[in-house]
């Protein structure tokens, strides 16, 4: 019978928040810091003190002696060398709660947190006796902070409303410190030794303040003192992926933990700053404070600023992600893994497989991270350099971010050999199959494997890879590609340039200097406005096949005008343009794979047809694929942007 990687027993809160507080339980260096504000707070107490369940915590076991497997932090504000013992457990799922509950409940220190506007306070915490006995009130407004001197004031600070800074004034308040509430016999002794004493009270009043305590320790306090947490405990020897997993599922409230996280805590467990590569390492002070920017710049900070062009801002590798890094080192470890196995003989079916799942990820040791780490990083730049050959200079125009991974650890592995004609030319038709045939917008992690190992062995003389062979195109497609959301449809914009479209009106290719200069954008050929009064259906008229790339200020000339008017406007220039000739012009619309009699008659069913067959060609040229060629008078079917297809049998080559 299977048994159970956990178990599961209720714990005393009180005994739960001195062991956060001794070290006892700490945290893994991934889990995020504190960031409850005081509201969230205040209510946490108040389901507390009515004996509410707030939730299980979840922890992963310490078995002594055992390797430290994630660097760890005591919670926030624990007791000084707290960080010195061994941890019996990390605190997978509750560090919220708990770290609120000791700094409130436990600690001798105010309280530094926010407010719902998102202001820094220091506030000590109370509980109004009166108010949390009230019948009908909700407990949540019978606690409440007080700023550090513990004096509620107003009027400009000129005026003091409620003063609880002495033992004194919180005996006369009725106000009880919420740091008491698991050790509050000091307090309670207090208390009734200040209402007997007390002149101004009666017998009668003293015996009903006393009288009001008790109630209170017994409908509140006690609460406190007897509430217990379920904790799910995992096992010590549960996997790394299914800690991640774990901590996944049940920070549904927080962001999103990835495996890049997990890998910092494991490296750091054996000294190394993972997130100082990334990031960029932060200069530290004499007193051991970090500054805000770092002495050193991080691989991200580095990628970005290679993937930018013509010194703009927002470059090709600006959302590259530092699990996108580990996923092409892994790639690269494990391909080098598999190559050694072979070379010393090991069966076919022994071999070590080629992965970028998280579990490599997880499973990549710190000696290979560090033995591949500037290799990839030239992988990534380089791809920057080879995107930019293929016309794509920005993010936005970027019909794969997922593509990256596996393009970069090509180019790694194969170095300067990308620059041989017949390299990139091959390495283009890969690209463009992968675009085509829509192959990287899901489940990629085996597509990556094979791409690692094909691509390269291709540049050597071998086998078309997968992508190569798997990269048909639909011609149908065309129809329902309408918004960046589609690869195929950035793919398109980008074809163009690199085929050498030609902006209408000025003539000049778009290579990157002028596509940023000139704000090069894919525009509407038909324009909408035109489209819409001839009653032309949207779904017909967003199409690719009616767009087209072309810079911001011929766009602007085009307007809402009919193909016929603004050519001929074109064509005579003006104030701020030259005129051009008919036959110069129609060079340039052809660039863009468009016949000009058929815009120049505003034929636009006609124009639609025609420019669908050219398109195919354009795309046949690029993938090396025959293409179906389509029904024209079927729409297609709808079909999400951005999804895989299914390519069709090959027919016929487009023309």
């Amino acid at each position: 019978m299977a048994q159970t990687t956990f178990k599961t027993n209720p714990v005393a809160l009180e005994e739960l928040l001195r062991e956060c507080g001794s070290g006892k339980i700490q945290l893994p260096d991934f889990q995020r810091s504190w960031v409850w504000d005081e509201g969230r707070i205040r209510g946490l107490l108040a389901s507390v003190s009515q004996a509410f369940p707030v939730g299980a915590l979840m922890t992963l076991e310490k078995k002594a002696g055992m390797t430290e497997t994630f660097a760890r932090r005591p919670i926030e504000g624990a007791a000084a060398g707290a960080a010195a013992r061994g941890p019996d457990a990390l605190l997978l799922d509750g560090q919220q709660r708990m770290t609120s509950l000791y700094q409130t409940c436990i600690r001798d220190a105010v309280v530094v947190t926010i407010t719902a506007r998102q202001k820094l306070v220091r506030h000590w915490f109370y509980i109004d006796i009166v108010r949390a006995l009230a019948p009908g009130v909700d407990r949540e407004e019978a606690i409440f902070g007080i700023p550090e001197d513990r004096k509620i004031k107003e009027n400009f600070d000129r005026d003091v409303v409620l003063d609880l800074s002495t033992p004194e004034a919180e005996y006369d308040n009725l106000m009880f410190p919420v740091n008491r509430v698991f050790d509050w016999d000091e307090w309670q002794q207090g208390f009734w030794f200040h209402w007997l004493r007390k002149q101004a009270a009666t017998k009668a009043e003293s015996d009903a303040k006393i009288e009001l305590f008790t109630r209170f320790k017994n409908e509140v306090l006690l609460n406190f003192k007897g509430y217990h947490v379920p904790v799910i405990a995992l096992a010590h020897d549960t996997s790394h992926e299914a800690v991640c997993l774990v901590f996944e599922k049940v920070n549904t409230g927080g962001k999103a933990l990835d495996a890049f996280e997990l890998v910092t805590a494991m490296y750091a467990a054996r000294g190394y700053r993972l997130r100082d590569d990334w990031f960029g390492a932060p200069a530290v002070s004499a007193t051991g404070s970090r500054a805000a920017e770092p002495v050193t710049i991080g691989i991200q900070s580095r990628l970005q600023a290679f993937g930018q062009a013509s010194g703009r801002k927002f470059g090709i590798l600006e959302k590259v992600a530092s699990t996108d890094l580990l996923q092409a080192i892994a790639l690269r470890h494990s391909k080098r893994q598999r190559s050694e196995a072979i070379a010393a003989g090991m069966k076919e079916s022994e071999l070590p497989a080629i992965r970028a799942t998280k579990q490599s990820l997880l499973d990549l040791p710190l000696d290979a991270y560090v033995a591949h780490r500037a290799a990839i990083e030239e992988g990534f730049k380089t791809a920057a350099k080879f995107l930019r050959q293929l016309s794509i200079y920005r993010v936005a125009d970027l019909p794969y971010q997922s593509q990256l991974v596996p393009l970069a650890t090509i180019l790694a592995e194969i170095g300067p050999r990308w620059e041989n004609a017949a390299s990139r030319g091959k390495l283009a038709r890969w690209f463009w199959c992968g675009i085509f045939g829509e192959l990287y917008g899901s489940a990629v992690e085996g597509r990556f494997a094979k791409d690692v190992q094909e691509v390269p062995a291709w540049l050597d003389g071998g086998e078309e890879p997968s992508t190569v062979r798997d990269g048909s195109f639909r011609a149908d497609r065309l129809r329902t590609m309408r918004t960046r959301l589609s690869a195929a449809y950035k793919g398109i914009h980008a074809l163009l340039m690199q085929e050498g479209a030609r902006d209408f009106r000025s003539g000049q290719a778009f290579d990157q200097a002028v596509f940023f200069d000139e704000a090069v954008d894919i525009h509407h050929i038909f324009p909408e406005a035109w489209c819409r009064k001839q009653l032309i259906d949207p779904k017909t008229y967003d199409s690719i096949k009616n767009k087209t790339p072309l810079a911001a200020r011929t766009n602007r000339i085009i307007g809402g005008a009919a193909p016929s008017e603004y050519l001929a406007r074109i064509e005579r220039g003006g104030a701020k343009e030259e005129p051009i000739a008919p036959d110069l012009l129609d060079v340039h619309l052809r660039s863009h794979c468009v016949d000009p009699a058929l815009l120049r008659t505003d034929a636009f069913a006609d124009f639609m047809a025609d420019r669908e067959k050219r398109l195919l060609a354009l795309i046949a040229t690029a993938t090396g694929h025959r293409i179906v060629a389509s029904d024209a008078g079927a729409e297609g079917e709808e079909v999400p942007d951005d999804v895989a297809r299914d390519a069709g049998p090959v027919l016929l080559a487009a023309d």
